[in-house]
């Protein structure tokens, strides 16, 4: 396989939309979150896959960004997300937002975008709150909020809400770069299925169609 990088289009522009807490673009202009990991086999001078949110400033998760349910009071707004330097050879990319700390035994899925096309750098503030933001073939998939009531009417995305007293949560924002036109198609999974499934075959499944992968974590907490 060659090596390279793929040309991106620009970061998208925040777009406005008429869903309660996502009218405004309330983006720094740059990204203080950490970023990490790199395709395996690169070359040392290739530059580094990243992974970033300008909403997510210091790795902490604001009010705006917080579950409303379970006794948290957030306005459930997914962040904007910024990527570059994606995987050459990548036809498409796969977020998946996981709360490591959860006490479920299994940690607990928070947010799932499947088949973002490789050429996107990034999603708008929203997208996980209106499938419309998202990149043409791209669907929300699946997460432990299913059937609570708490996302349906609100995208697939469900924020932050940690036990009260539990110390803050981290919440693993995961950015893959595949060589797959269709994940679900790949991976021989329904669109339907679950968040465990589809890491499943993003980290074993899809074997040396993995192109590479970033991440970064963000915590919150309750007092």
């Amino acid at each position: 396989m060659k090596h390279g990088i793929l040309a991106v289009s620009s970061v998208l522009a925040l777009l406005s939309v008429t869903l309660a807490g996502c009218g405004g673009n309330n983006a720094q202009a740059q990204s203080t979150v950490s970023t990490q990991s790199s395709p395996d086999n690169t070359q040392a001078q290739s530059p580094v896959f990243t992974l970033s949110s300008p909403d997510l400033a210091g790795g902490t998760i604001s009010t705006k960004f917080v579950l409303n349910g379970f006794g948290c009071s957030g306005q459930n707004v997914s962040p904007a997300l910024e990527w570059s330097n994606v995987p050459a050879g990548a036809k498409s990319l796969a977020l998946q937002v996981f709360d490591s700390d959860a006490p479920t035994g299994s940690g607990f899925w928070h947010w799932a975008v499947y088949d973002i096309p490789a050429n996107v750098a990034g999603l708008p503030q929203c997208a996980g709150n209106n499938a419309s933001l998202l990149p043409n073939p791209a669907f929300g998939g699946n997460t432990d909020f299913l059937d609570t009531g708490l996302t349906g009417g609100n995208g697939n995305y469900g924020g932050p809400c940690p036990p009260q007293g539990d110390p803050p949560h981290r919440y693993i924002f995961t950015l893959y770069a595949t060589a797959v036109d269709k994940l679900e198609v790949a991976g021989d999974v329904p669109k339907t299925g679950s968040a465990g499934l589809y890491s499943f075959v993003l980290n074993k499944g899809l074997g040396a169609n993995l192109l590479g992968k970033a991440s970064f974590t963000a915590t919150f907490g309750r007092p």
